[in-house]
């Protein structure tokens, strides 16, 4: 499974990369505000500097909701780097949108995706990753990892090369729960990926390594 980073901040981006282990990176209009980014201007140049930092996939979340919107600011996005992956809303537009994308050469992750009905129209429009954002369906009472189970089960069976990207992650189990039901990629905040990290028993062995050795000195 993939890991990438969900934020527009260059500093956490730097210190995932500097894991070794980030495969690409999501933003979103809310992610860049949170930094204080504004302007169309700013933001294209933000998306620059992240594509210079992770050399991996870069989606950019278009705000235009009509086709034409849609697709003029796709192709703005994707001059920016050839690592830029637009990204689209899950509404009829969209993946006329994602349909004419695909047919153009350029990569899309279909965002805001709740269903496996929609997770099948994304597929069928040739969308390269589909975001089903579980941490907002458990927020509804439902099983956010089951969706992610039900879509790999339809596209491993339909023969679908759209890759699932868990979206929406809350915490470092939500990640091992999707990588047990088949996502492809997983997007989180820096907090989820470092979690992976943490274990008591690593905390006492360590400790206990430590103090032994330092009693052989």
């Amino acid at each position: 499974m993939k890991f990438f980073i969900d934020t527009a901040n260059l500093d956490q981006i730097r210190e995932a990369n500097d894991l070794g282990i980030l495969d690409g990176v999501t933003t979103n209009p809310s992610l860049m505000a949170k930094e204080g980014i504004k302007g169309t201007e700013a933001i294209l140049k933000h998306y620059k500097d992240i594509c210079d930092i992770v050399h991996a996939p870069v989606s950019a979340e278009v705000i235009s909701t009509d086709f034409a919107g849609i697709v003029e600011e796709g192709k703005k996005l994707a001059a920016i780097d050839p690592n830029i992956v637009v990204k689209v809303p899950m509404i009829k537009e969209g993946i006329k949108a994602i349909k004419w994308f695909t047919d153009n050469g350029i990569k899309t992750n279909c965002t805001l995706v709740f269903s496996a009905g929609q997770a099948i129209l994304a597929a069928k429009a040739g969308a390269t990753y589909v975001s089903p954002f579980i941490g907002r369906i458990d927020d509804s009472s439902w099983d956010g990892v089951e969706l992610i189970a039900q879509i790999s089960h339809i596209y491993r069976a339909q023969g679908f090369e759209t890759q699932i990207l868990a979206a929406s992650i809350r915490n470092a189990l939500h990640i091992v729960r999707c990588a047990e039901v088949g996502a492809d990629v997983c997007t989180c905040p820096l907090s989820s990926i470092l979690g992976l990290l943490k274990h008591p028993l690593t905390d006492l062995g360590l400790a206990q390594f430590l103090a032994d050795a330092k009693g052989m000195a």
